[in-house]
């Protein structure tokens, strides 16, 4: 197909590779790459009609979330959690690249001042066969996506 054709297709995702510090990690699934703008509802004091209108405000943030299989002894997000302190947390700019089947880069989202604040371990079953799944959210302060 010429490039011009693949445009008119949505992007298939495989993987994620996300990077910090001077960590680089892959997941299987990222979810909460979104922003919301907040409303405010006001009316206008001359105005002859009785509604409000809608007036944008602040920016909200959700948590990011990734998901990847724990692997032995990789403990990146457990030190990286264990280095919050009351009010202190290091924080890091996250890129988050979604690959193709080649591992080129499709999208890239930037995080700026992130750091975790959970980290969730599926629960084990010593009967089951599935892998084990480690969760880590993550907190920040802006979002910037480049999908050139």
């Amino acid at each position: 197909m010429a490039n011009s054709e693949n445009s008119q297709w949505p992007i298939s995702q495989f993987h994620f590779l996300v990077e910090w510090d001077a960590q680089v990690m892959t997941f299987q699934e990222v979810s909460g790459l979104d922003v919301e703008t907040q409303t405010i509802e006001s009316r206008v004091g001359e105005s002859n009609v009785f509604s409000t209108v809608k007036i944008p405000d602040l920016k909200k943030l959700s948590n990011i979330t990734l998901k990847r299989g724990i692997f032995q002894s990789d403990n990146n997000f457990w030190d990286w959690f264990n280095q919050i302190k009351l009010d202190t947390s290091k924080r890091f700019p996250i890129t988050i690249r979604l690959l193709d089947e080649t591992g080129a880069s499709l999208m890239v989202w930037t995080l700026n001042n992130a750091w975790p604040t959970k980290i969730t371990v599926t629960d084990s079953h010593t009967d089951g066969n599935q892998v084990a799944i480690e969760t880590l959210d993550i907190a920040h302060e802006g979002l910037t996506i480049n999908n050139g």
